[in-house]
């Protein structure tokens, strides 16, 4: 399957005034080597028949403006014909037809398919390194897990009197603050990051999967040392990382008849200063990436659309790190 040839412009988009609004994201889209990233997506459409498909890179560039602006499909898919800063951004003249839904739909279960997105948060990861702004000697890392609600959380019955609940997702229960039990339904986001809040790594799982199983799974081994709370903390993980030569700075807890000392309880309360980074990052992702709340039904769909995220994450904080550096 051959892709569409949408590099020539065109007379309307000479006559186009230019205007501050429309190079937005200018700076976000000169931050990254493309062209490394379309490598990486170069095996998508790989037949020879059948109609010409997108450019693999402008669907991935439009799933990135997907989760910037937390749109469903059908919306991006109306944002990209009605925005000319987001036909700027993927590259498509204004005279060019857009992606409708389903092949939006279709190329995200592509990447699924094809277990695309880690190589790509690995090769994002990358560039930002190259440019000193993701620092990976003697790196730290924190690590943390998120509740996300299902799409279709309520455990109501069909005509046929199965549950209209995603069958792939799982009861979480908390306690809160106040002593009280909250109960969701839904998946959880484990995340791995670093002092800046870039995100090294990810992780997803059915919400009754607990935090500390998929622990030694989001780190590299490598890291000098390791944050989380204290849901993390056990002798298996304390073994882990001392074999490791790792520093154990997981929030130590109470047992029954064992009591946090004062030593213990000041030790958390620095721990807790850097910890509070992956809070941070999620508090982010749930407030403008709308992370909060699955879009899709089963974890696999869910999945992508968070690792897309991250990587989208990763891209406006490396700019947001550069513009630091430099201001």
């Amino acid at each position: 399957m051959a892709w569409k040839n949408l590099e020539q412009t065109t007379l309307v988009d000479a006559m186009l005034i230019e205007h501050a609004a429309l190079k937005e994201l200018d700076d976000v889209h000169e931050l990254i080597d493309w062209s490394r990233v379309e490598k990486i997506l170069s095996g998508i459409h790989t037949s020879k028949r059948g109609e010409k498909a997108w450019p693999p890179l402008l669907m991935f560039k439009a799933l990135l403006l997907q989760s910037w602006y937390a749109l469903s499909d059908p919306a991006l898919e109306k944002q990209l014909a009605r925005d000319l800063l987001f036909r700027r951004f993927i590259g498509l003249s204004i005279s060019e037809s857009v992606p409708d839904h389903s092949t939006i739909w279709r190329f995200r279960q592509l990447l699924e398919k094809k277990y695309l997105m880690r190589s790509l948060l690995t090769a994002i990861n990358d560039q930002l390194t190259e440019q000193g702004l993701y620092i990976k000697s003697g790196e730290i890392s924190i690590i943390d897990a998120s509740v996300i609600e299902a799409k279709q959380c309520r455990p109501n019955k069909k005509k046929d009197g199965s549950s209209t609940q995603d069958p792939e997702a799982g009861w979480n229960v908390k306690v809160a603050s106040d002593g009280k039990s909250k109960s969701t339904y839904g998946y959880k986001a484990h995340l791995n990051v670093d002092e800046d809040g870039l995100i090294k790594a990810m992780d997803y799982t059915a919400g009754h999967v607990h935090d500390s199983n998929r622990f030694t799974t989001l780190l590299h081994g490598n890291e000098t040392s390791v944050y989380a709370d204290s849901a993390y903390q056990s002798q298996a993980h304390s073994e882990w990382l001392l074999k490791r030569g790792i520093k154990n700075c997981l929030i130590k807890r109470a047992y029954r008849n064992r009591p946090l000392t004062k030593e213990d309880k000041a030790f958390n309360q620095i721990q807790s200063r850097i910890r509070s980074t992956v809070e941070r990052v999620f508090g982010v992702l749930k407030l403008h990436y709308a992370m909060g709340k699955a879009r899709y039904l089963g974890l696999g769909r869910n999945r992508t659309r968070v690792e897309i995220m991250c990587v989208a994450h990763n891209i406006k904080r490396g700019l947001s790190i550069k513009q630091e550096m430099y201001a």
